[in-house]
């Protein structure tokens, strides 16, 4: 299947919004890209045009994303590019999304000290079962007819 796949290196716009679906976790925030450019005639970096993208999260990375991100953080996001179009009160708009499959923190730009997440909690394995005992058990004496120590004669 053909994906673009892209890397962003901008920061965090919004705060992320996370919620928990029947699918699992999903988070979403919008990340500013801004391009930068050397200026010759003010002999200075500028900044150019900001590009603002919706980056969603899903699973685990969701979890994360939103414990972990704050606005302004500078971040890199890797996934999957998806431009969509839509009218909406009789205007076209236009929005780009990014379906995140890594998120980090930009080290070019501060430190960061990573925690690994605890690993959801599993349901516990259910104790091991008795092997069933396949032999007949012997009835007790009293339950039995009356044993004879001695043999009858059948006739």
């Amino acid at each position: 299947m053909n994906e673009t796949l892209v890397c962003a290196v901008g920061n965090v716009a919004t705060q992320p919004v996370y919620r928990e679906l029947a699918a699992g976790a999903s988070a979403r925030f919008r990340l500013a890209v801004t391009s930068r450019y050397w200026d010759r005639d003010k002999n200075t970096w500028t900044d150019g045009h900001t590009n603002f993208f919706t980056v969603w999260a899903n699973r685990q990375l969701a979890t994360n994303a939103a414990a972990s991100l704050s606005v302004g953080d500078p971040v890199v996001v890797q996934g999957r590019l998806k431009v969509r179009t839509e009218t909406r009160e009789g205007q076209q708009w236009t929005s780009a999304d990014i379906d995140a499959v890594a998120i980090g923190h930009d080290l070019a730009r501060g430190t960061a000290a990573f925690r690994r997440a605890a690993k959801p909690e599993t349901a516990a394995p259910a104790p091991p079962r008795p092997e069933p005992d396949w032999q007949t058990p012997e009835e007790p004496a009293d339950a039995a007819e009356p044993q004879r120590s001695e043999p009858v004669a059948v006739s």
